[in-house]
């Protein structure tokens, strides 16, 4: 969960308030102790408005007191007296339950504990949430959701680290900090799980953008990735923990160099008054803010709407954007106010506006690119690739300078290669038909740790090509490429079966028929030894219906790209479709 600190700031109602009632309710949820708030008008109002809220553990003491301040007022909403609960959630927890509610699934949050309630009202830490929602389906699409506080996104340094890089004179610019990522080994970067974590995310997709202008490309991309995924911790409060705990020069050394975090985090730190403190650098360009949208969601009644929009209206008064700056948050327009303790040295970051609906659906291909990258380095696998070498797979393609098919695919093959570590397992089989004797496939390389055949691997692929007048023998390849990776299943590591074609189906007269096909998968099938089939189907004439039936059976999913220019994308988005098993 997101890092917790004390309110600091006194209740601003008195005892008459206090009369009022604040109801306290402590909860252990999967050993995690919750604490919601529930506010209750004073006595003599008549009826209740009732309205529950989830928000980011550090702005939910702010929301909890702009709550009281109403029900302190005995406000009214359609003639009932506000009732707002107000509960701290970590961002998470609330996009996996409501993921969960319409059976999709998002990269790296996996499922929600059963215990989490979906409020009327969330206020996650950034807008980078619902554009992941609105990605994973067009259900979980929320329209206008303001911000109502702005935390930038820095890059987090020991302050005598970020001495030796020139601050607080020097600006840092992220492509200074990238060559230093892959080229110092001194420098120990951290980060909390991207999957699970926005600022971490939104670190992430900034590095991404100095990863595309680096002419090393791939390489640079790839070292920088494996040198994030190495400092990667699951919780925002390990990475806290490990940076340095005394000033000793080996205390340095040894302990954590940068991670990005929150400013409001760094704050949080400081105020700690640890050995060390954090400097706060705000990097060139600036990396996407966390800014708090408030976002009612969907199919809520409209007596817990108008609440919402009453209780939103008070978020957006002066008194609450006052009540921020003690819990080292800026408001929506990244403005300070008094009281607000500005990292020592640190220059003051432009402001910029708060996204707006449009712009978080145009965010969301950049969120998903970067996850997709990211998951593809960082999550063990065991994986079977296995090529189409047909006939059509020799068909030129325009929007690619005329590179055929199969070349594009390999393209996206070999990229893979070089972006999985050596901790992956790889196989390699093409098919087509009547390849091996009377066998649709044939194997180029057996499944083993990248470690002992990288080499091996690269040669192989440059081996292939299309087989001209080559048919598609699908199902008996699915079938024998299921088993092969069901042989020596491994419980340590993701086992998936990718299948890269541009057929329409299985065209072999000789081969098992679809039926057929699911019906042994269902046979053969050990729920306790999954393995996850990934079609990644390339050009217009890709049928998605027979395939998405075969990944129902086994588990995995289908994707497909009209335009085989774009496999390379797609490539990363199937291979990020893996979960921990």
């Amino acid at each position: 969960m997101s890092g917790r600190h004390r309110n600091r700031r006194k209740q601003p109602f008195g005892a008459g308030a206090i009369a009022a009632g604040v109801a306290l309710t402590v909860a252990a949820i999967a050993g995690v102790v919750v604490v919601a708030y529930q506010f209750v008008a004073k006595p003599g109002c008549s009826g209740s408005a009732p309205l529950k809220v989830a928000a980011a553990a550090e702005i939910a003491p702010a929301i909890k007191q702009a709550a009281a301040a109403l029900a302190a007022r005995k406000v009214e909403v359609d003639g009932a007296c506000v009732q707002i609960e107000v509960t701290a959630a970590d961002p998470a927890d609330i996009a996996a339950a409501l993921a969960g509610k319409q059976n999709v699934a998002m990269a790296g949050v996996g499922q929600a504990s059963g215990n989490i309630e979906v409020p009327d009202v969330w206020v996650p830490d950034s807008s980078m949430w619902l554009a992941r929602l609105a990605s994973a389906s067009p259900v979980l699409a929320i329209g206008d959701a303001p911000s109502i506080a702005r935390s930038p996104v820095v890059m987090a340094m020991p302050e005598p680290v970020a001495a030796t890089l020139g601050w607080p004179t020097n600006a840092l610019t992220w492509q200074a900090l990238l060559q230093r990522m892959t080229t110092d080994t001194k420098m120990k970067i951290g980060t909390v799980e991207p999957t699970r974590d926005a600022a971490a995310l939104s670190g992430l997709l900034a590095l991404g953008a100095a990863m595309s202008a680096n002419p090393n490309g791939q390489a640079a991309a790839t070292g920088a990735l494996r040198a994030l995924a190495a400092g990667r911790s699951a919780l925002k409060q390990d990475v806290l923990a490990r940076f340095p705990r005394s000033s000793e020069p080996a205390a340095i050394a040894s302990g954590l160099s940068a991670a990005a975090l929150s400013e409001q985090s760094v704050i949080a730190f400081n105020a700690a008054k640890p050995p060390v403190r954090l400097a706060a650098l705000y990097l060139d360009p600036a990396p996407l803010a966390l800014d708090y949208p408030y976002a009612v969601l969907p199919g809520i009644e409209q007596s817990r709407s108008n609440v919402a929009a009453r209780l939103l209206e008070e978020l957006q008064g002066g008194e609450f954007r006052n009540r921020l700056a003690a819990d080292g948050l800026r408001t929506a327009e990244g403005r300070t106010t008094d009281g607000f303790a500005l990292p020592s040295a640190a220059p003051m970051p432009t402001a910029t506006p708060a996204p707006t609906a449009t712009e978080r659906a145009a965010a969301a291909a950049a969120v998903e690119k970067a996850l997709s990258s990211w998951i593809a380095v960082t999550l063990p696998a065991r994986m079977l690739a296995v090529i189409d070498i047909s006939g059509t797979m020799g068909a030129k393609v325009p929007s690619a300078g005329n590179m055929t098919r199969i070349d594009l695919t390999l393209e996206a093959a070999r990229r893979g290669v070089g972006l999985f570590d050596d901790s992956w397992a790889v196989g390699l089989w093409v098919f087509s038909t009547e390849l091996d004797g009377a066998k649709d496939y044939k194997e180029l390389s057996p499944i083993e740790p990248l470690a002992l055949q990288r080499t091996k691997l690269l040669q192989a692929l440059s081996t292939i090509k299309a087989k001209p007048q080559g048919d598609t023998g699908l199902y008996d390849t699915v079938l024998a490429a299921y088993q092969a990776v069901q042989k020596d299943w491994d419980p340590g590591r993701v086992n998936s079966l990718v299948l890269m074609t541009d057929g329409i189906g299985n065209d072999d007269a000789n081969g098992i028929t679809h039926a057929d096909l699911l019906a042994k998968l269902k046979q053969i099938q050990d729920p306790k030894k999954p393995i996850q089939v990934i079609f990644i189907g390339i050009g217009p004439d890709v049928v998605p219906g027979p395939l998405e039936e075969i990944t129902k059976q086994t588990g995995g999913g289908v994707f497909v790209t009209p335009d085989p220019a774009k496999i390379g994308e797609i490539f990363l988005k199937a291979i990020s479709l893996r979960t921990a098993q």
